[in-house]
């Protein structure tokens, strides 16, 4: 009786460990809000078009692109037509550039 107390309890609290740990946020996930446009076609930073998304951070505009597999999935709806914007994901420099790794996009 007392064994399969313990093992009861055991299992209470590893089940309440994997929700926890389930529901915790990615700490470094970032949303970003702004213009959702071409690095190429819009902004005219780029020779073959790249989706980035730019904001105004601190009265300056910076400019984040988004991973290969974000831009696949979104350049079609805003290449040559920029849209307001939200971007989550997580945020990392690469070649001197910030990028976004995208999990998920949402369009105003």
């Amino acid at each position: 009786m007392v064994r399969t107390a313990k093992l009861l309890a055991v299992a209470v609290a590893l089940v309440a460990l994997v929700a926890v740990a389930q529901a915790r946020p990615d700490k470094g996930e970032k949303t970003l809000t702004g213009t959702i446009t071409c690095a190429k076609c819009d902004l005219g930073l780029e020779k073959k078009c790249a989706t980035v998304i730019k904001v105004n951070e601190d009265g300056k505009d910076v400019v984040y692109y988004f991973d290969s597999k974000g831009d696949k999935a979104n350049h079609k709806a805003i290449c040559q037509k920029p849209t307001e914007g939200t971007v989550t994901g997580t945020v990392s420099e690469k070649d001197g550039k910030k990028v976004i790794t995208v999990s998920s996009v949402k369009f105003k």
